[in-house]
């Protein structure tokens, strides 16, 4: 979640259109650290992360970090150098690998290591990354990555991290790419006295250190993904609750300013559970159990981090009190609380390889809104949600993005997307339990994976039983929307589509004004549309289902 913001300041001021804050902007030519960043060089693929051990420092008065990382990896093919990454103004001190230093080198963002002799396929090596310096401060979080350095109310230090997109590497050591997640790890981080720190999964150990300052050590038992990773230190007060989940009692954690505990208190009550009711009825059980949930306030707007969701809404309801809708609906519910929490499912749970794929994330969580509306206020309300959602939408540029130089799409993956995906379950699978049934089935399918789109198309196909891909690539990969042509001829009415994809086969759901609708199948071709008494008058489209063009002649 990090393009909202721009998106609702765009409708409020009732502009057209408007490029969102942490969303590249189109670029004509990419650069060798877009490569470095965005491609699986074989000096990437050589090993996969198992485990990392990051053990940070903060000076909140230096705006300063030291610390080290312990990558545990397994080599999947014979070598003897390897990359990770590391944002430049960072200084990595040293490279050790069993016990001595070992020489590396920087180009842009990413660092070479050379070991002293090969590492065999198959087997389980270790090295440790000691590096400090001054992260680079968000001036936008979370719409631009890094370090928010403010204070609360009480003038006491707020600090966290927010680094979707630009990624994790601006604050740590790692092989930053979404298709290799680390297995398990453990954050430490040290803060200076009076203040907690909060990351992701299990709190393990809290130790006071003789400096005055606190170590806290948080496990991570399931993979995560670099961006998820998350450092949140201020003088938080803790409260808790369970819920009886799908898989057993989901522990609940809930760390806020101690000014804003009543507040919090009620405001995640009133959502907290019936969200994760929702979610697990239509995408199965919470995929982090062994983690735990939590809420973490942040003086930033929200973020998806696994198992430590960071929540800045204002305990109100809506997006920032805003209907990003304007049917009314949106206003019922936190948008941070209800939208952030659904990325447990899709971004987290379920990972695109490639930041281009990002629409993996997006659209399934934008369209996980419409799905808790279902669940709390009924199926004409979801269908209006999603139909609202449609005046965020830009059409400026296809959803998935350029491969292997982390570019992501246009930011229509959120709300174009959320429209895709409920075009397709009107248009191929109108029955509810069969909709929830697979929707399920793509979260055991795709369990704690990273995945392409291909993947993900090749999913519904099967399930479906039918070739959705030109519907898929229409609406991923080109920024036109399909309009359905019908033409009226002393022959009777005829339909075809015009669209981008030669191929695009979509049944449209059409009737006479008044009847009920009837699905027609529609290709590219004219076709003839037999309902009888049909006329230029009284032929009516589901547009409210289906984001389309429509042209009559």
């Amino acid at each position: 979640m990090r393009f909202f913001s721009a998106l609702l300041a765009a409708s409020m001021l009732g502009l057209a259109h408007v490029s969102s804050a942490q969303l590249m902007q189109p670029k004509s030519s990419f650069t060798r650290a877009d490569s470095l960043r965005g491609h699986l060089s074989p000096l990437r693929t050589c090993y996969d992360i198992n485990y990392y051990h990051l053990d940070v420092q903060l000076d909140v008065a230096k705006k300063a970090i030291r610390g080290s990382n312990l990558f545990r990896f397994t080599a999947t093919q014979d070598f003897t150098k390897l990359q990770f990454d590391l944002f430049a103004n960072l200084k990595v001190e040293k490279v050790e690998y069993q016990g001595k230093p070992v020489p590396f080198t920087r180009e842009a963002n990413a660092v070479f290591v050379t070991f002293p002799e090969a590492i065999r396929k198959g087997s389980r090596a270790e090295f440790t990354v000691y590096y400090a310096g001054q992260p680079t401060e968000a001036k936008h979080a979370p719409w631009d990555g890094g370090f928010v350095f403010t204070q609360d109310s009480k003038g006491k230090p707020w600090v966290a991290t927010a680094c979707q997109g630009v990624g994790a590497s601006i604050w740590w050591p790692t092989k930053d790419h979404q298709a290799d997640e680390v297995d398990s790890m453990l954050i430490s981080v040290t803060v200076p006295k009076g203040l907690k720190d909060v990351s992701n999964g299990r709190l393990r150990k809290t130790t006071p250190l003789k400096s005055g300052a606190t170590r806290f050590d948080w496990f991570v038992n399931n993979p995560i993904n670099n961006y998820d990773v998350a450092l949140n230190v201020a003088d938080y007060t803790h409260f808790s609750d369970e819920y009886a989940g799908e898989k057993g009692k989901l522990p609940l954690d809930y760390w806020v300013l101690p000014e804003n505990l009543a507040k919090a208190k009620t405001q995640f009550a009133a959502n907290v559970k019936p969200m994760l009711k929702s979610m697990e009825n239509w995408f199965g059980p919470y995929p982090f159990y062994e983690d735990g949930f939590k809420l973490v306030e942040t003086p930033h707007l929200g973020m998806e981090h696994q198992s430590a969701v960071a929540y800045g809404n204002k305990y109100q309801n809506g997006y920032l009190g805003a209907d990003r809708s304007e049917t009314g609906w949106g206003l019922k519910w936190d948008f941070i609380i209800i939208h952030e929490s659904g990325h447990e499912w899709f971004g987290n749970n379920i990972t695109s390889k490639d930041i281009a794929d990002m629409w993996i994330h997006e659209s399934f969580t934008t369209y996980s809104e419409a799905l808790f509306v279902e669940s709390q206020f009924g199926k004409d309300a979801a269908r209006q949600y999603i139909h609202g959602q449609r005046r965020n939408i830009q059409n400026d540029g296809p959803i998935i993005g350029p491969y292997e130089v982390n570019k992501e799409g246009s930011s229509d993956m959120y709300d174009k997307g959320s429209n895709l995906l409920n075009l397709i379950r009107t248009a191929y699978v109108p029955d509810d339990a069969r909709w929830r049934e697979l929707l399920r089935g793509l979260s055991r399918t795709f369990y704690h994976q990273t995945v392409t789109t291909g993947q993900v198309v090749n999913y519904f196909n099967q399930q479906i039983g039918q070739n959705l891909t030109p519907v898929f690539d229409q609406y991923l990969r080109h920024a036109s929307l399909p309009t359905l042509e019908v033409r009226f001829t002393s022959r009777g009415a005829q339909a075809r589509w015009i669209a981008a994809v030669p191929e695009f086969n979509l049944p449209v759901r059409v009737r006479i004004k008044g009847g009920e609708y009837q699905l027609v199948p529609t290709t590219t071709s004219f076709q003839p549309l037999n309902l009888s008494g049909l006329t230029k008058d009284n032929l009516e489209v589901d547009t409210q289902n289906y984001y389309i063009g429509v042209l009559v002649e």
